[in-house]
């Protein structure tokens, strides 16, 4: 398992404000998908798409992604086809708001993994919405752990004996929910820290989360994640 790490330049057309960063950012990856139809029939699955992105960088204090700025986007994957699909594509993509410039890409290398922590929020949704209120934080991680440990079964076509320590303890880092807007919804998140077990899965799960995200949505940005090694 490798986890490839992206870079990719983009020039804004148009100002976008920070909680729209993440939709704008999806629809230029989703109009490379959909100019090959291999990705095309990909895009359009129901299944888990083991890619992740975060936000623009670097940061604008008052939260206004700036027309005729440049910025980077980090994508990260498992998936070698999708690496070479948005090599081949993503740098020529465009979209009303934002054009493709450059594209990198490195390995991400594989250490003991002390923590994982949130860069963007991570979703968890349920019938009624946002999870606080409606789920204790017992559910919570164990929503977590189910999501994350499906994802490495799909991607691997295996099934984990799932007797074993994920993580021994989990930080809500956010005192209020983090608002981001989605096709016209407002979708309620967390930043989180979560401390990963010394075990060899908990240890390649973390690995794997690393381009999977955490949480739900990972492929419209959401529970992109970094780490500390021990």
């Amino acid at each position: 398992m490798k986890v490839y790490e992206l870079t990719l330049k983009v020039y804004l057309l148009k100002d976008i404000y920070q909680g729209q960063t993440l939709e704008r950012i999806t629809e230029i990856i989703d109009s490379s998908l959909i100019s090959t139809e291999n990705f095309r029939n990909f895009h359009n699955s129901k299944s888990f798409k083991h890619y992740t992105f975060n936000s623009f960088y670097r940061l604008e204090e008052d939260q206004v992604y700036k027309a005729g700025k440049i910025y980077s986007v980090k994508i990260r994957t498992v998936d070698e086809m999708l690496v070479e699909h948005f090599k081949k594509n993503l740098a020529n993509a465009y979209t009303e708001y934002i054009k493709g410039l450059t594209l990198d890409c490195r390995i991400l290398v594989k250490k003991h993994i002390e923590k994982l922590y949130s860069i963007t929020p991570s979703i968890i949704k349920t019938d009624q919405g946002y999870w606080k209120g409606h789920l204790s934080i017992e559910d919570y991680d164990r929503r977590l752990r189910e999501n994350l440990i499906k994802k490495y079964n799909h991607y691997f076509n295996t099934k984990l004996d799932e007797d074993f320590e994920l993580f021994y303890r989990i930080e809500l880092n956010n005192h209020k929910p983090i608002g981001s807007s989605y096709k016209n919804v407002k979708l309620l998140g967390d930043k989180l820290t979560l401390y990963v077990a010394e075990n060899k899965i908990a240890q390649k799960i973390a690995y794997f989360s690393l381009a999977s995200g955490v949480g739900e949505m990972n492929s419209r940005g959401y529970g992109f994640i970094n780490y500390k090694f021990l």
